[in-house]
């Protein structure tokens, strides 16, 4: 759905912005997928060159055994990012990547007991995430290229 059907019954304060609104949608909508998907790498690259070294963290959480969630979560934010910059199998990589920063989530507020300023971060990266897991990657997406998506 485009902006302008989206917005064509709204009324805008300034009428002439409904052009640039429109033409910017889903190029903005793209920025945010990039950087999130960018983010989710920079932050996982450290995890993928030792996939395990979470284990004991994971595992402190109540994921057991913790060498195979460590594997995971490693995977998950490295590779996960990838394909969220990229748009491929966006969806579900991007739910994936909601899960775990739901967790992350968790871990701050919680289990560290360091509250929402610690855990802020992680809420706002998994509303994000949340927000591809439902709308998808887009037209300017692999899934978009190859006519086919979750």
């Amino acid at each position: 759905m485009t902006l302008t059907t989206e917005t064509s019954g709204r009324r805008l304060f300034i009428p002439a912005l409904r052009g640039i609104y429109s033409s910017l949608h889903d190029s903005a909508e793209t920025i945010v997928r990039i950087v999130a998907g960018l983010a989710l790498v920079a932050h996982g690259a450290g995890k993928i060159a030792d996939p395990f070294g979470a284990a004991e963290m994971v595992q402190s959480l109540g994921f057991y055994p913790g060498a195979f969630w460590s594997l995971l979560l490693s995977c998950t934010e490295f590779f996960g990012g990838i394909l969220i910059a990229i748009g491929l199998f966006t969806r579900p990589a991007a739910l994936a990547a909601t899960v775990v920063l739901a967790v992350a989530a968790w871990y701050h507020w919680v289990t560290l007991g360091q509250g929402y300023l610690m855990a802020e971060k992680a809420i706002i990266w998994a509303a994000v995430c949340l927000f591809f897991a439902i709308r998808g990657g887009n037209r300017h997406s692999v899934d978009a290229r190859i006519g086919r998506e979750f």
